[in-house]
């Protein structure tokens, strides 16, 4: 029979073994020590000078002095003496130092393996509740790479669920970014985490923008609102073909062309100038007490609003002679160079038509 327990390594009482409780008291010593195990430090490697009665500690490698020689085992200060137990794979122990529970690997003391699958919930700094099972109170929360990207994943169940990020102020509600109810990605504000305004809304099918923040109609000017490229003007759409519907444009902000017979530029409020420099003439018939050029028809490079009589203004190209303009309908006006003397010269007029293209 065994003289010790295969555990603790306890001495048994043998029969008729004299002074009994020596064994016994031996026993209870051992059991002291390492039930509800609780050292004063791990690691250690150099005795302290005066510890005090019942004071264990765990001791690191290259132990020195009375520790010499017990590296890894359990050092106890007993009647002033150092007393040894070798710590067997599975052990605990309370660190007072690091205010810790450690574990004996076979080697090492080491931290409690910890379980991280399936936990009912997390709470740092806080606690957690069955709808936030992981809770976080801090002044920041850093997620960060492992060599390479990372990314923030938020998962729904199913189209009507919810996945997005809510701010709140005071556990009020006031500004959300997700999915909400569908597969749009949506931007919304709320100033008293009741009432909400979808600020932005991504269509997941288009990528097109709409919302409070975003143009509702061409002739939108709130304040604040973001500009539609469909209902705005830029460098793409500045110049080009203009057009109206129901006296709101829906082309460009100016056009410009020209024909054989000149010019025209118009505009997109529906204004239309058109130009051009006519045929060179003389002015030597006569006609009164002056001197005309024949009588010539311009046909406008554009034509005018239907219905419509443009404005025309003029110049003869010359010192002393002057254009005279006839009724001007919406694709042509009638003209004649005047001069106060016979003049042989070929001289080329000008005319200016403006109007209305709509």
């Amino acid at each position: 029979m065994s003289q010790t327990t295969p555990k603790l390594n306890l001495p048994f009482l043998q029969p008729s073994q004299a002074q009994k409780h020596i064994t016994h008291n031996e026993a209870l010593r051992q059991l002291d020590l390492v039930v509800q195990l609780s050292a004063v430090a791990l690691d250690q490697t150099i005795p302290p000078a005066a510890p005090s009665q019942g004071a264990i500690y765990g001791l690191g490698a290259n132990s020195t002095g009375d520790w010499a020689g017990q590296s890894g085992n359990l050092a106890a200060w007993l009647d002033n003496a150092w007393y040894f137990v070798a710590p067997v794979e599975g052990w605990r122990v309370w660190d007072q130092a690091a205010s810790a529970l450690r574990i004996w690997d076979g080697d090492a003391w080491i931290d409690p393996p910890i379980t991280t699958a399936n936990l009912d919930g997390v709470g740092i700094a806080t606690g957690f509740d069955a709808t936030n099972r992981l809770s976080v109170r801090g002044p920041a929360t850093l997620l960060s790479h492992d060599g390479g990207g990372h990314q923030l994943k938020i998962n729904k169940a199913s189209m009507p669920d919810t996945a997005s990020l809510l701010f709140q102020s005071n556990w009020t509600g006031h500004a959300e970014m997700g999915l909400a109810g569908g597969t749009d990605f949506v931007v919304k504000v709320s100033p008293d985490g009741g009432s909400w305004s979808d600020a932005l809304r991504v269509d997941a099918l288009t990528g097109t923008i709409s919302g409070a923040a975003v143009q509702a109609a061409a002739a939108d000017v709130t304040p604040g609102r973001l500009m539609r490229a469909d209902f705005g003007y830029g460098p793409g759409n500045l110049l080009g073909t203009v057009n109206q519907s129901n006296g709101v444009p829906t082309g460009a902000v100016i056009e410009r062309g020209a024909t054989a017979e000149g010019e025209f530029v118009r505009f997109a409020d529906g204004t239309q100038i058109c130009t051009t420099g006519l045929s060179s003439v003389a002015c030597t018939t006569i006609a009164g007490a002056m001197f005309a050029s024949p009588q010539y028809t311009w046909d406008f490079p554009a034509a005018f609003a239907q219905g419509s009589v443009p404005s025309l203004s003029g110049s003869g190209g010359a010192v002393g002679r002057f254009l005279s303009l006839g009724a001007a309908s919406e694709t042509q006006a009638s003209w004649q160079v005047l001069s106060a003397v016979s003049d042989n010269n070929l001289v080329a007029p000008t005319i200016t038509a403006i109007g209305r293209w709509v």
